[in-house]
């Protein structure tokens, strides 16, 4: 099952969120939760957030346990752009755009067989503990 999170008009330009997100696509959720806790960027909040939210979307709403859960794909977007100027001399004007972005978090369960595999096989060893 896909379980999604997302954050909407994040004021952080989504160059500097994809810089982030890209460095822990591919790690297990574990690791990448303590990776954002190192990294000093300010996109890291963004990420981390979006991340917790789709973890306790998952605890929460279906009840998944943390162990069950990996990410999937993050996926940082171009939001709205705001359009702004600067007045300079002469009566003229420097356009600024100030950019936002949309990050979207999906995390995978694993199969129900694989975890019903790990059940069995925890139930397996508590048997084998008590038996001795």
């Amino acid at each position: 099952m896909l379980i999604k999170a997302t954050q909407k008009y994040t004021r952080q330009t989504p160059r500097k969120v994809r810089l982030v997100a890209n460095t822990v696509r591919k790690m297990p959720l574990e690791r990448a939760l303590q990776q954002l806790a190192v990294i000093e960027k300010k996109a890291t909040m963004v990420v981390t957030k979006t991340l917790q939210q789709a973890i306790a979307n998952a605890t929460h709403n279906y009840g998944y346990k943390f162990d069950d859960l990996s990410i999937e794909n993050i996926l940082v977007t171009e939001g709205p752009r705001y359009r702004r100027f600067q007045a300079v001399s002469r009566g003229r004007a420097h356009d600024i755009i100030k950019r936002t972005c949309h990050v979207e978090v999906t995390l995978k369960t694993k199969d129900a067989k694989e975890t019903k595999e790990v059940e069995a096989k925890k139930e397996a060893k508590e048997e084998a503990v008590k038996a001795k």
